[in-house]
């Protein structure tokens, strides 16, 4: 979420895929998990690259990015030309498609408003439906009747989430937060999850997530409230997941449990 005027800026990860397994004899027609990974944007002293991780019949299961231990040291402050620090990261060239097109990454060193709520550093993790073209064609007049401010319908809406104008961010979409979240309740903000629309599309999916929670190396899995439906074809996520990598040294924040959806019948378990 953003009310202030964002800037641009930009991820190298080793983790390795696993070996296919063999057959003996028959036929062996299962495949293990793979992960496909996009090329490294510099963040801060390190850097980020998206990924895609497909499970054993070869079908993405997750989604996400993976920051070096680096990538949270040495990041600008905020400025009066850049209160906002934002970073495209494109997805894998090689690998099965998701739907989404490319991730928007802010770094937000004093956060953004409401106040009091999301006022800490943190990063937004935008998942976006659409293309980067598209997505820089967001834009808000302010004027009464706005298109871009056009409500999604209820079925676009998860339960608890409210859609707030007052959120509309230029190149980006406004955003509707799940109401029934801890921060909105007394609660210190550390990650929560995010829906974003323009002209009553949803065009975003985000985890929102504290630089001082990613550098407590947690391991948190939470599950996504989803709508009955969605404006593009594509994998939304059931679970997101915020974690450290011991071994790879990297924090990882990823939507998982994927599920496609076609613009043909709604979800079994939606709502």
């Amino acid at each position: 979420m953003r009310h202030f005027k964002r800037t641009l800026l930009p991820a190298s990860i080793a983790l390795a895929a696993a070996l296919p397994l063999a057959g003996n004899g028959a036929a062996f027609a299962a495949q293990t998990s793979h992960t496909y990974w996009g090329k490294p944007v510099a963040i801060g002293e390190g850097s980020a690259r998206t990924f895609v991780r497909t499970g054993a019949t070869g079908k993405p299961v997750a989604v996400g990015v993976a920051l070096t231990a680096k990538a949270l040291e040495g990041l600008p402050p905020a400025s009066p030309e850049a209160e906002s620090w934002p970073y495209t990261l494109w997805m894998p060239e090689k690998g099965p498609k998701t739907g989404i097109d490319h991730m928007y990454v802010n770094w937000n060193p004093k956060g953004h408003p409401p106040p009091h709520i999301y006022t800490v550093p943190h990063f937004d993790f935008h998942f976006y439906y659409v293309s980067r073209s598209k997505q820089a064609e967001v834009s808000f007049t302010g004027a009464p009747g706005d298109s871009g401010l056009k409500p999604p319908p209820a079925a676009l809406l998860p339960r608890d989430y409210r859609f707030i104008p007052a959120t509309a961010v230029p190149d980006m979409g406004v955003h509707a937060p799940d109401m029934t979240s801890p921060e909105f309740h007394g609660k210190p903000f550390t990650a929560t999850f995010i829906y974003g629309y323009y002209k009553g599309r949803l065009l975003f999916v985000e985890p929102m997530v504290t630089r001082a929670f990613l550098l407590s190396k947690p391991s948190m899995t939470s599950a996504v409230k989803r709508p009955e439906r969605y404006s593009y074809p594509g994998d939304y996520p059931s679970l997101y997941r915020v974690r450290y990598d011991a071994a790879a040294r990297t924090y990882i924040v990823e939507i998982d449990g994927l599920e496609p959806w076609k613009g043909i019948a709604k979800l079994s378990h939606a709502r």
